[in-house]
């Protein structure tokens, strides 16, 4: 008799003597519990490989973070009367989480091509170090980071060379946030550029960053733009960390800036999508979830003169509640496994299935020329699938409570008074 509430709640929860409308309510819940689990991980599993993928292409052109110079070190360092970033450069490289360093240079410019006239970010390198701070050269179409050891040289995005209609070869007129005096009045400074590589990483910065060496951005920029540092540390999720332990190597030059800060309103605006998006998936699990009232309503009322004759034994109220929340436990977890199961092979298998599809009724739904993937991402974390999981199961459990609790109250009494 100890075990007898779980008993009658399984019994009552798949017996076949329910008449047909009850078995189907209860599978209707079941299949929309199951459905909605699935969908939760299946999308937040996408929304994980989009923004791996946004991740690895943005932070591939991005240190990890930089020391920019105050105004002051600024001007200092473009008069070249102190090399600011040598020494700056020599006391960061001391602290054990800092693995590259290398100076840069950057300002915002205007490119003027053949058909169109379009702003972007011109950073100067160190071309030597470069390699060691970013992936630039691992996503070069056309020419090297070498080439630009030539003065005036350029290196563009692929989407900006388009917009500019330009290719590897052509010059380019870039103006400059500065003036020149001559004797007819003032003009911007502007200086031909030819291009001699194009990069393509599959997001905005492609239409957003050029690079020209050191030596260029100095003779181009001279006392303007932004100078000092770029960063490569141990750890990328830990450089945002480092602001105060490099305090000391900075020694007041700069300030630390680090991924986060420079790209963060990206991330956190793909964590807030989520976040969304989860919040309006996980109603469809509450619909599911309350589902389960209904099975244990319709369940109460035809279980009425079982629950009596079970009080006239002996049962106690909360044996009778814990009869049906066993019953409405039983279909939702039964439910929540099945969406997991079903989640989790969505998950991995979901770029295979849209290619399935794909090639079925020879569509496209991925062109790479608008969306910059050719396959659907996707990142399955357990973490998700857990929280996906316990939230299911305790939505379950509060819709269960109701029922379970009228059923408890039932008089046993009125119920065989006429029997």
């Amino acid at each position: 008799m100890a075990s007898y509430t779980r008993f009658l709640g399984l019994r009552y929860g798949f017996s076949r003597q329910r008449s047909r409308f009850t078995a189907l309510v209860s599978l209707a819940s079941m299949l929309g519990m199951m459905l909605g689990v699935a969908s939760l991980i299946t999308v937040l599993s996408v929304m994980n490989g989009f923004g791996g993928e946004l991740r690895g292409r943005i932070l591939a052109l991005v240190p990890h973070a930089y020391v920019e110079l105050h105004p002051k070190e600024q001007q200092a360092a473009a008069d070249q009367k102190t090399d600011t970033t040598a020494e700056l450069s020599a006391g960061l490289l001391s602290h054990p989480d800092v693995l590259a360093v290398a100076p840069f240079v950057r300002e915002t410019v205007l490119f003027s091509g053949p058909y169109r006239q379009q702003g972007a970010s011109l950073t100067g390198i160190d071309v030597e170090k470069q390699s060691g701070l970013t992936a630039l050269d691992e996503f070069l179409l056309a020419g090297s980071l070498d080439d630009l050891n030539t003065d005036f040289t350029v290196i563009l995005g692929a989407a900006l060379a388009r917009m500019l209609g330009v290719i590897p070869g052509d010059e380019i007129r870039i103006v400059l946030p500065q003036v020149s005096t001559t004797p007819l009045g003032l003009f911007p400074r502007s200086r031909l550029l030819r291009v001699v590589g194009l990069f393509e990483v599959g997001a905005q910065q492609d239409a957003l960053l050029a690079y020209v060496s050191l030596n260029t951005a100095n003779r181009l920029l001279k006392s303007g733009g932004t100078r000092g540092v770029q960063l490569r540390t141990s750890d990328l999720m830990t450089a945002p960390n480092l602001s105060h332990s490099l305090e000391n190597e900075i020694n007041g030059l700069g300030v630390y800036r680090p991924w986060s800060e420079t790209q963060g309103s990206l991330f956190r605006a793909i964590r807030m999508e989520k976040i969304t998006v989860s919040i309006l998936l996980l109603s469809v699990v509450l619909v599911a979830a309350f589902n389960v009232v209904s099975t244990l309503v319709m369940a109460v009322t035809e279980k009425r003169r079982d629950i009596a004759v079970l009080r006239t034994m002996g049962a106690t109220p909360i044996g009778i509640s814990k009869i049906f929340l066993t019953q409405g436990l039983a279909l939702a977890l039964l439910g929540v496994w099945a969406g997991t199961v079903v989640g989790v092979l969505l998950s991995i298998y979901v770029a295979d299935v849209v290619d399935f599809f794909e090639r079925l009724f020879d569509a496209r739904i991925f062109d790479p020329s608008v969306y910059f993937i050719s396959r659907l991402p996707s990142q399955l974390m357990w973490g998700d699938v857990l929280v996906v999981g316990v939230a299911a199961t305790l939505l379950s459990v509060i819709a269960a409570i109701y029922p379970a609790w009228r059923a408890s109250r039932i008089a046993p009494a009125e119920v065989l008074r006429y029997e």
